[in-house]
């Protein structure tokens, strides 16, 4: 169980449906929100099920490299520094993708 101080605060209608809808679409509590944009985040929507396909493709394709470059190690016929450059290269796409798409964004507001 979460210890700390309980805060209480009055919002107007709009205000409680808004903070409602804003924490659906960040798939977050309304405190957890709350919490994130205290410390300065901004959390962004979730993806849509396109882009968790993208993701999953991605991942094949990445699991796919990744063996042929085993296999091509292993046997010494490919230029295994290249194949495992490409791995490396999807790895940080793939990271790109996830920074761009789900983590939050720090804020730049002064009063932090």
């Amino acid at each position: 169980m979460r210890k700390g101080i309980k805060k209480q605060f009055w919002l107007s209608k709009e205000d409680a449906q808004d903070l409602h809808r804003k924490a659906e679409c960040a798939c977050m509590t309304e405190s957890a929100l709350i919490r994130f944009l205290l410390r300065g985040y901004c959390p962004k929507e979730k993806p849509d099920d396109e882009f968790y396909e993208a993701m999953n493709q991605l991942s094949a394709i990445g699991n796919n490299i990744n063996q042929l470059a085993r296999k091509a190690n292993s046997l010494d016929f490919i230029d295994a520094p290249m194949l495992y450059k490409e791995v490396e290269e999807w790895r940080r796409f793939r990271a790109d993708m996830e920074r761009r798409f789900i983590r939050p964004d720090k804020s730049e507001l002064k009063w932090q």
